[in-house]
């Protein structure tokens, strides 16, 4: 497989904190790959550096061979990558309708119709206020506003956090569907039960290192190391 995101030797700050540390993860073409880790492991911070949102200082990321570690944000978003950050940051003046239709880019393989066959309960919910959803909902909207844009390469931050088991499932289920249809993911999650049933690949950062990579069925089996860096 040929890699579309390569980070190589990347360090990462917030000033003068170190907070990522000489990473080194690749995601292939059409995969579903997680980055785990306990809280202030640095999981956040590598998704943001992957898209210009804190600065790469030391080392490279790479989106399909080409050096994006020091364009701006919105270029790489242009180059076909989507962040869905934690905390959703969708419009909530808006209806659901209207936080689609300003994401939406021409030429985009996603359309409305696309979306709202994913999430149906958006097309009930589409004359609604952004602020008037569910948790569940929000999560669905940020999801879809991200898809519109035609990305190649989906980073989402902590997608099923505090949300109900059966919002849990359609959400992976979703997941799953989107990567049918070619979308790449990085998924920062901590349902490790979702991150088994989807990924292909699995890192794990603690205190900014990658302490651990492996494929899915070793993961599985990797008991010791899910106490060691995952329990609580």
């Amino acid at each position: 497989m040929t890699a579309l995101l390569r980070l190589e030797g990347v360090n990462g700050y917030y000033g003068a904190s170190h907070a990522i540390r000489d990473i080194d993860l690749h995601v292939d073409e059409g995969e579903i790959v997680t980055l785990l880790g306990r809280n202030g492991a640095g999981k956040s911070t590598t998704l943001k550096t992957v898209m210009g949102l804190v600065r790469c200082r030391g080392g490279r990321v790479l989106l399909r061979g080409q050096d994006v570690s020091a364009m701006p944000t919105h270029r790489i978003a242009r180059g076909g990558v989507a962040f869905v950050v934690e905390d959703r940051q969708i419009f909530s003046l808006l209806t659901v309708e209207e936080n689609l239709r300003v994401a939406w880019r021409k030429g985009s393989p996603w359309q409305m119709d696309d979306v709202y066959r994913l999430f149906p309960r958006l097309r009930e919910r589409r004359r609604n206020g952004g602020g008037k959803l569910s948790g569940g909902e929000q999560q669905m909207l940020a999801i879809a506003r991200a898809l519109l844009g035609g990305p190649s390469l989906l980073l989402l931050d902590e997608p099923t956090e505090g949300l109900a088991p059966v919002i849990v499932e359609h959400i992976a289920d979703t997941l799953a569907q989107i990567a049918a249809r070619g979308v790449t993911i990085l998924l920062v999650e901590q349902n490790l039960a979702v991150c088994e049933r989807l990924a292909a690949r699995h890192y794990i950062l603690e205190e900014g290192h990658i302490v651990y990579h492996g494929g899915a069925a070793e993961f599985r089996a990797a008991h010791d190391i899910k106490q060691r860096f995952l329990a609580v």
